[in-house]
């Protein structure tokens, strides 16, 4: 086992990672910025580094500063997190350069992960069932115009690099193709550096499927059953529950194999996601997340497996001691991200908060790296916190969850805790009836209410 994990990150999941370290008595050192030296998980750290000025770029991404952190308090390992430096190939290869353990998996794997287009080639040869679309790279209008034809409109234009819907365009006909073929390699290539886009059957009602995987690099590998991250908006989650409302228990079961074998046949170790649309009962792939999650604490609720705990195991060589045929799925759970945001407009909100109390009770979690007096800053992501809700069935789990929402209370901000009121007294948020498309319907429909 490692001796001393660097925390290469922030907030809440720095937070999450220290707690985990700290169970299985591993020393632990925080990285942070100028701004964040009075961070949570910098004050609970057993030591902490200043790695640069305050923007993300000159500290979190800085690589040199956080190498250089591992060398002065003699770290063996980091743990990236998620976001900043998690999918990042060259950082995980530049750590085993220096005989340092990147807690996640190999940088070959990061890096065939990371790029959409190989991604999906791997997932095709692995036998994960994908969306009808282009083989490969898109390089001209025309090869586009030929591809949207052949699978049918509409279709998306997406970019080979990147995420968060940045880099995709939809084309609902021959005629928009050239003109979204054009948008997305331009966004993605001041996004990303990379202006390499692929094209996607546009399927109108998906649901978001996703399905957890753990590997050790040995040709073990497990999956912990699925989340349904439907509900988003701008491709941003902001709801995620397990097991997905919308799947039987069969599709659950032979959806989680055929991830859990492709795995097995990569070799693949650490934690990881594989992304699906889903619709009319057909799963597509879409990409696959080479890293803890920001809602793996849903999948710890039915599973009863601390997922942090079994990466850094993993990491550090032990074999995978999961059995699939163990794992067993209890109840449901519900995870609402709390981002320092107006729940309306979503313009984000920082500044200090003048007063904290937390939901508690029974089947309540709450991850979040904040406290009274905290000064939410506005030079990073907007997520404060999550609160994670866990009952015998989703009736209860919701039920649970509006209480719950109720009593959270964080003054001296806007955040997205007023949203989730209203949501929850939606009858389709109720029956589970929604799809990825919903939330922003009806933001546009009670936001144009709310100005008339």
């Amino acid at each position: 086992m490692f001796s001393k994990v660097l925390i290469a990150n922030r907030g809440e999941i720095a937070l999450r990672i220290l707690r985990a370290c700290k169970e299985l008595g591993i020393q632990t050192v925080a990285v942070h910025s100028v701004a964040d030296a009075h961070a949570m998980h910098v004050r609970l750290a057993d030591e902490s580094v200043c790695i640069g000025p305050n923007p993300a770029s000159e500290s979190y991404l800085n690589i040199p500063s956080i190498l250089a952190a591992c060398e002065i308090t003699g770290a063996d390992a980091v743990h990236p997190g998620y976001g900043f430096l998690s999918e990042n190939a060259r950082f995980a290869r530049i750590l085993e350069e220096h005989n340092i353990t990147f807690i996640g998996p190999s940088s070959h794997h990061i890096e065939i992960m990371g790029d959409k287009i190989q991604a999906k080639k791997t997932a095709m040869e692995l036998g994960i069932p994908c969306v009808p679309g282009s083989t490969g790279e898109v390089k001209t209008a025309e090869e586009a115009r030929k591809i949207g034809a052949e699978i049918g409109y509409p279709v998306l234009v997406k970019a080979a690099s990147g995420g968060g819907g940045r880099g995709m365009k939809l084309a609902n006909s021959a005629e928009e193709m050239a003109n979204a073929w054009s948008m997305a390699r331009s966004e993605a290539k001041t996004a990303f550096g990379d202006d390499a886009v692929y094209i996607e059957k546009y399927l109108a009602k998906p649901r978001h499927i996703e399905i957890q995987v753990i590997g050790d690099g040995r040709g073990h590998a497990v999956h912990l059953g699925d989340r349904d991250c439907s509900l988003q908006r701008r491709h941003q989650k902001i709801w995620e529950e397990a097991t997905a409302p919308s799947l039987s228990s069969k599709q659950r079961s032979d959806i989680g194999m055929i991830v859990a074998n492709a795995m097995k046949k990569l070799k693949y170790a650490g934690a990881g996601t594989i992304e699906f649309l889903y619709e009319d009962g057909e799963f597509y792939f879409i990409e696959m997340n080479t890293r803890i999650q920001v809602e793996h604490p849903v999948t710890e609720r039915i599973t009863n497996i601390d997922i942090v705990y079994e990466q850094i195991r993993v990491a550090a060589g032990e074999e995978l001691r999961l059995k699939q045929e163990e794992i067993t799925f209890w109840g449901h759970a519900i995870e609402l991200r709390i981002n320092a945001e107006d729940g309306r407009t979503f313009i984000p909100s920082p500044g200090k908060i003048t007063y904290y109390h937390p939901a508690g009770g029974v089947g309540v979690r709450v991850d979040a790296a904040i406290y009274q007096g905290y000064t939410v800053l506005p030079y990073y992501d907007s997520l404060i916190g999550k609160l994670i809700v866990h009952g015998r069935d989703r009736k209860e789990c919701l039920q649970r969850l509006s209480r719950a929402v109720d009593e959270f209370i964080i003054d001296g901000i806007n955040t997205t805790l007023p949203l989730f009121q209203d949501l929850l007294k939606e009858p389709d948020i109720i029956s589970g009836d929604y799809d990825i498309h919903w939330l922003e319907k009806y933001l546009a429909r009670t936001n144009q209410q709310a100005g008339s």
